[in-house]
């Protein structure tokens, strides 16, 4: 009887040991997919940017000329880089799971997306000027006379802020897979001298 109940233990333990593979597969494989998104979106919005240049009778305008496109090419540039080693590194099995590397993986996803985010904002910031000017300043708008430029540039900001927003599920995953190994903070209950684990209120 007793060997029938350890042969049931290990039989239900071995279940629940598979099954809890095959969730952590599918969480690889989500946080693979999802780290691989932005290396197409990245790329494309760095080739819009690069191709943007116009020469007319006013005279000739490219992203080199301004600093927040020249800004906003190299931070996809990274975000490109990172993305795809990143997902490389994230699909190994267990490769992933070790402190440090969850360590690297939330510290560089908080970087990248902050630096996106900055790109973006920057380069909407001269798209806003570009198209309205700034009359305090007797600031004229240059699209006017860049139109050809002005159009095309925007589609490279939009798909820099759809990066921006695949980066904040990155972060908010790399927090949930740091965070959730430490164990809760614990006060003492003087009454029963023994700790309790403070979730919050």
């Amino acid at each position: 009887m007793e060997k029938s109940d350890d042969h049931h233990k290990t039989s239900h333990g071995g279940a629940a040991a598979e099954k809890w593979e095959e969730v952590s597969t599918a969480i690889r494989t989500a946080e693979t997919m999802l780290r691989l998104a932005p290396v197409g979106l990245c790329l494309a919005a760095l080739v819009i940017m690069l191709k943007d240049s116009q020469n007319n009778e006013f005279g000739s305008v490219s992203y080199s000329n301004l600093s927040a496109f020249w800004y906003l090419v190299h931070a996809n540039g990274i975000c490109a880089g990172y993305s795809l080693l990143s997902a490389a590194i994230a699909a190994m099995p267990g490769s992933s799971s070790t402190m440090p590397r969850v360590w690297t993986f939330f510290c560089l996803d908080q970087i990248l997306t902050y630096v996106v985010l900055a790109a973006g904002a920057v380069s909407t910031e001269v798209l806003y000027l570009a198209y309205k000017g700034d009359n305090a300043i007797t600031w004229s708008d240059a699209c006017s006379s860049f139109g050809s430029f002005c159009h095309r540039a925007p589609a490279s900001v939009i798909i820099t802020f759809v990066v921006v927003c695949l980066y904040v599920l990155l972060s908010l995953i790399s927090s949930y897979k740091l965070f959730t190994r430490f164990d809760p903070p614990a006060i003492v209950d003087s009454n029963k001298n023994v700790e309790v684990a403070v979730f919050g209120n």
